[in-house]
């Protein structure tokens, strides 16, 4: 091919020589109810004392009885965002200050900002190099008198080991809490993603599987948790006597409230959820084809009876086996117009607050009722994964089709051939 004549990075034609256009999930269904939502003149059906408005408006309750519908499971709580679900998570279970919730640290932020928000202390456990979820023995070592809890991330719609993680909660009495941000419609042994722990928080934002904008939904089969995520969601001080809650631990309140027009766009969206999961799923089943045979490129790997839903794609890097670094690989491909980056997330537990022991005042709070230790170290796996091995290509964020599916598979074999130049 003429395209694999010379590398761009020194000078030669690129293979993919204009950016992939982006995706676009928004249409005529959710421009139609939004128009609807708007004339209505309600915006927002939540009040903030006790009522019938307590639990929202009608497209609010109209999103969460199709959500638990869809995903099999008893209640569904509307949020304005994954991360404030997962805040709503931990005062839910009643976390409190000391409380240790063990955390990935290959993982956005929120999961383990979540615990500090109550006090709690998040204990830093590593990853599976395969599926780069929770290791579920790395998590039996970490496990303390202080452990209150278990968040486990569904990382790039891949099941952390959920049933096997929950077997561990079990038997030390602690809440299985899954970040299930990027992998609705992802199953282990075919139970949906975010129904098998205790409770389950989904993201609506912009650029994953379906979205609202910003938007959340958390979930439970548990009467007593969601009882507690609705309150913590719309302001639960104001609540606890009129619905005579006798455990008031966490229940102070946020405006964790959901919109009716982002409600009516998440309506819309649950309805076509199968054709966009089933186009990632389909698009990186084609690229991790396309790449068979490249010694030192390891495609995504999917654990048995498991679904990936593929918010990312990611291959491991052996620079020992390519015979060149990741950095350089990375140039080059990069200089061929194949959109990626390396790594994922640093580690969590380097950033400065960890690092430093500061969140909340400048005494130490809620570190001082810990001895816990944030040194670089702590997650090998996860620190090679960052610094060594992993890349990634962003599947939610384009729409693309069979051209550009093959020009990506091109450019990664044209670099792969001439990566002895590099």
């Amino acid at each position: 091919m003429q395209s694999m004549s010379k590398l761009a990075l020194f000078g030669g034609r690129p293979v993919l020589d204009q950016k992939l256009p982006f995706y676009n999930s928004i249409g005529q269904e959710e421009l139609d109810a939004v128009v609807q939502v708007l004339r209505s003149g309600c915006l927002s059906g939540f009040y903030g004392n006790w009522g019938d408005e307590f639990f929202g408006g009608p497209k609010v309750k109209e999103l969460e009885s199709a959500w638990s519908k869809r995903f099999e499971i008893k209640h569904s709580i509307s949020v304005n965002s994954a991360t404030s679900g997962l805040y709503a998570a931990m005062g839910a279970i009643g976390l409190n200050p000391g409380d240790e919730v063990i955390v990935p640290p290959y993982t956005m932020s929120a999961t383990a900002m979540a615990p500090l928000l109550y006090g709690g202390i998040p204990i830093f456990v590593d990853i599976d190099p395969n599926t780069f979820c929770l290791d579920p023995q790395a998590v039996r070592q970490a496990i303390t008198p202080k452990t209150r809890a278990i968040i486990a991330v569904n990382l790039f719609g891949h099941p952390a080991p959920l049933h096997e993680l929950k077997t561990i909660a079990a038997e030390h009495d602690l809440k299985l809490i899954e970040d299930n941000a990027q992998g609705p419609l992802a199953t282990e042994y075919g139970q949906y993603c975010g129904t098998i722990g205790d409770i389950g928080v989904f993201s609506l934002n912009y650029h994953k599987h379906i979205h609202t904008g910003e938007g959340g939904i958390c979930v439970t089969h548990d009467d007593d948790l969601a009882q507690r995520l609705q309150l913590i969601r719309n302001h639960a001080e104001n609540i606890v006597e009129p619905l005579n809650i006798k455990n008031i631990n966490g229940m102070i309140g946020f405006n964790y409230r959901m919109t009716e027009l982002s409600a009516t766009i998440g309506v819309q969206q649950l309805k076509t959820i199968n054709k966009h999961v089933k186009k990632r799923e389909e698009t990186a089943q084609k690229l991790t084809q396309g790449l068979q045979g490249l010694e030192g490129l390891e495609t995504p790997q999917v654990r048995d009876k498991c679904r990936h839903v593929y918010y990312l794609w990611s291959l491991r890097f052996d620079a020992d086996t390519v015979g060149v670094s990741r950095e350089r690989f990375s140039r080059a491909l990069a200089a061929e117009g194949f959109p990626h980056f390396n790594g994922y997330v640093r580690p969590l537990y380097l950033l400065p607050m960890f690092q430093q022991k500061i969140v909340f005042g400048n005494n130490g709070y809620p570190f001082n009722l810990s001895n816990v230790s944030y040194k670089k170290g702590l997650c090998p796996v996860t620190e090679r994964m960052h610094e060594k091995e992993l890349m990634c290509y962003e599947i939610c964020m384009y729409d693309i089709d069979e051209n550009h599916i093959r020009l990506l598979i091109d450019a990664l074999h044209k670099v792969y051939e001439h990566r002895k130049e590099l």
